[in-house]
């Protein structure tokens, strides 16, 4: 029992991650579906378990909030796992967003709290910034971009659920900070020491905010321009850029920010249906082939891996 309690003590908020990772890969099969027959609705069955997961970790947080309050305001108030806080919020957004076509008013319900929700965890993390005490340019990494891709994330369901300006409220929060934290996080790889190992895998995030931007960026205005094609490339650069140094990734340990791998690969999945659908080009459907097969297998790796390391004691323990 009291290994149980110091486990649940030491649970991160991070692990709203893996919701993020399943609920994106969810999507993912949704849109590849109208392009690929998978013999069963793929979407369905990857909605359904992803929504239960989501419960478990949320009464399991719910549970050490009670139980440790002191511990879950540590990470609220800690400079690099405060970035990780609105995961849960994401969460909420993104799968509003599966539900959508299936089921609108639920779908309604869960974006109207996700999206509320990380509003008020935005400005308290923007409060943060601008009042610091504690912060340092080593504590800087790609994961702070996680509360600026959920405010591009809400116009997505927004534009069903509400009326544009308040879209058109969000994505604009997000796009202004996007090219600010890319200004400064640039300069603290560049210019200082390397980031942790544990951290590495949070380089992919650089896709996310130009990813979901396209996504959403269609979804405001309606279809295809100029914009949504540089905002389109601008993720495809980055997506190249990081698998060019996949040896890199290769060597590191496992840690629970892998899953940071799933949800920006999801994204560009995401997307290039999308500039599929709207261009009717078939190099953009077999893009989207190979990534949605790719993403698949990172998904089941990861999940294959952090099933292991939580059988190992290696999540959920002091130090990590």
């Amino acid at each position: 029992m009291d290994q149980e309690n110091s486990r649940l003590k030491h649970f991160p908020v991070s692990w709203f991650s893996t919701v993020m990772g399943m609920a994106g890969l969810s999507i993912a099969w949704n849109r590849a579906e109208h392009f690929f027959d998978p013999g069963f609705c793929v979407s369905s069955v990857l909605l359904g378990l992803t929504t239960l997961w989501f419960i478990v970790l949320t009464v399991i947080y719910a549970t050490k909030m009670v139980k440790y309050p002191a511990e879950v305001m540590a990470e609220i108030r800690h400079p690099v796992k405060l970035a990780f806080v609105p995961t849960f919020s994401i969460s909420l957004i993104l799968l509003s967003i599966a539900y959508m076509q299936s089921a609108p008013d639920f779908s309604f319900w869960l974006w109207s709290l996700g999206a509320s929700v990380h509003l008020g965890i935005t400005l308290y993390v923007f409060s943060s910034w601008i009042h610091h005490t504690q912060y340092e340019i080593t504590h800087l990494n790609p994961a702070w971009f996680i509360p600026v891709v959920g405010n591009i994330l809400v116009p997505i369901a927004g534009m069903l659920h509400t009326t544009a300006d308040v879209s058109w409220f969000f994505f604009s929060l997000g796009l202004f900070f996007w090219p600010v934290l890319t200004a400064i996080i640039f300069y603290r790889l560049i210019f200082h020491s390397a980031l942790p190992e544990r951290l590495l895998p949070t380089l992919f995030i650089f896709i996310a905010p130009p990813a979901v931007g396209f996504i959403s960026w269609f979804n405001l205005t309606g279809g295809l321009d100029a914009f949504g094609r540089i905002l389109y490339s601008i993720a495809l650069v980055f997506t190249l850029v990081l698998f060019s140094q996949v040896n890199h990734f290769r060597r590191i340990q496992f840690f629970l920010s892998w899953w940071a791998y799933s949800f920006p690969l999801a994204a560009m999945t995401i997307a290039t249906f999308l500039m599929a659908k709207a261009t009717e080009q078939l190099v953009y459907v077999l893009l989207g082939g190979a990534l949605i097969g790719l993403l698949s297998l990172l998904v089941v790796l990861l999940i294959w891996r952090t099933i292991r390391a939580v059988l190992r004691h290696e999540i959920c323990v002091a130090g990590h």
